[in-house]
């Protein structure tokens, strides 16, 4: 009876995935396959393999290694600092508000705040720099991709480190290591599966952005996920968007299998 009640309760989880996860995925498969007159064709997928698709794809990497980079620069000494507060919960709670605002209300706003006439170039008049384009560069994408990027980099690491036990932390001080030694060989290593999650919460969708590089980067900065919206609104070539697709999911899938949490013994170095 108990098996039974199980499996009719995951009836609704399994028609969720297969409805919303399986079928687009065969769907974007499909159509990687047609070509601009509905025929089947591979000349996607060598048109994928050419060199302007090959920079593009390296071009995506490299952005998404950079937000990554520094987002995760910032937010693990900011969760570090965390931890050691008083009521560090309601100090979570308003890093993480900001991320409950859709996203495009948030480039707006960083429409004015680095535009010509906005507050970052006059604070730069007035310490005698004067005003800089920021706008549409490839330091503006970056800039705005690790502001709201940052919420889903802090909050795994922070439960990796509130979950810490403090007595390895008491442990290595008494052994006489140093604060940094204590960092790089007891916290850090104990907290790297929070580091992962985070980092496979920020890599995977910035290999994806678009919105950012329409406003911010004004189109200076072209990712898959830009050639992905033009294939399918600009250009009319679902195929060719489609492809891309088919590539994304496959280089997250690779992703998440490499960066994907592996338990280690603490004192034999091993798997657990």
């Amino acid at each position: 009876m108990g098996n039974k009640s199980r499996n009719l309760f995951l009836i609704p989880y399994v028609f969720w995935i297969a409805l919303f996860v399986v079928a687009p995925i065969i769907l974007v498969l499909f159509y990687s396959f047609r070509g601009l007159d509905g025929s089947f064709t591979l000349s996607n997928y060598q048109h994928f393999f050419s060199s302007t698709y090959f920079q593009l794809t390296l071009s995506s990497f490299w952005y998404a290694f950079l937000i990554t980079l520094f987002t995760l620069l910032i937010s693990y000494p900011t969760a570090l600092v965390l931890t050691k507060m008083r009521h560090k919960q309601l100090w979570l709670l308003l890093i993480i508000v900001p991320s409950w605002i859709n996203i495009l209300l948030k480039v707006y706003a960083f429409l004015g705040i680095l535009g010509t006439y906005g507050p970052f170039n006059a604070f730069l008049d007035v310490i005698g720099i004067g005003a800089v384009q920021l706008l549409f560069t490839d330091f503006s994408f970056v800039f705005v991709s690790v502001y709201i990027f940052i919420p889903f980099m802090i909050l795994p690491i922070f439960n990796a480190l509130d979950k810490l036990n403090p007595a390895f932390v008491d442990a290595s001080r008494d052994l006489g290591a140093s604060s940094f030694e204590t960092f790089r060989k007891v916290i850090f290593p104990l907290t790297i599966n929070g580091v992962k999650a985070g980092c496979q919460l920020v890599f995977i969708p910035a290999l994806s952005l678009f919105m950012i590089t329409r406003l911010i980067a004004g189109n200076q900065v072209i990712t898959l996920g830009t050639a992905i919206e033009q294939h399918f609104l600009v250009t009319q070539d679902w195929g060719m968007g489609s492809t891309i697709a088919v590539f994304l999911i496959i280089a997250m899938i690779i992703i998440m299998f490499l960066s994907g949490n592996r338990k280690w013994g603490l004192t034999s170095g091993k798997k657990a």
